[in-house]
């Protein structure tokens, strides 16, 4: 017999709805498009495609991706691993809801030190 606290073993006061990182890529680990480094750039396009098949994370990251951002940038805003964004951030490049830049044709790659530290930044927001 189901008892009202064991109908909300999902919630946590403090935490919020438990959803495992797997649980939103539907337990895939790699993401399709292998160009999705740290320091790509990613930008929405104005429009999704089919916004009512985007799940809440792929619709956040449009709403994020407004103005182009790193994909650490992404993962720090979301506060999810950079494997789960990195997988999201495929489905939407493979849709054409998102465009990257490759980072390949940067001219200079920033430093990991000045990297971290930008990344720290936007944690501590």
């Amino acid at each position: 017999m189901a008892g009202a606290g064991q109908e909300d073993w999902w919630y946590d006061e403090a935490a919020g709805p438990l959803v495992r990182p797997y649980a939103m890529v539907r337990g895939r680990t790699r993401p399709v498009r292998s160009e999705l480094h740290l320091v790509t750039q990613v930008r929405a396009m104005r429009n999704a495609s089919d916004p009512d098949s985007l799940t809440v994370e792929h619709l956040e990251i449009m709403k994020l991706c407004q103005r182009p951002l790193s994909v650490a940038e992404v993962a720090a805003y979301l506060d999810l691993p950079l494997q789960v964004v990195k997988v999201l951030l495929s489905d939407l490049v493979q849709r054409g809801d998102v465009i990257v830049r490759d980072p390949s044709r940067v001219t200079e790659i920033p430093d990991r030190n000045l990297l971290q530290a930008v990344l720290d930044g936007v944690r501590g927001i």
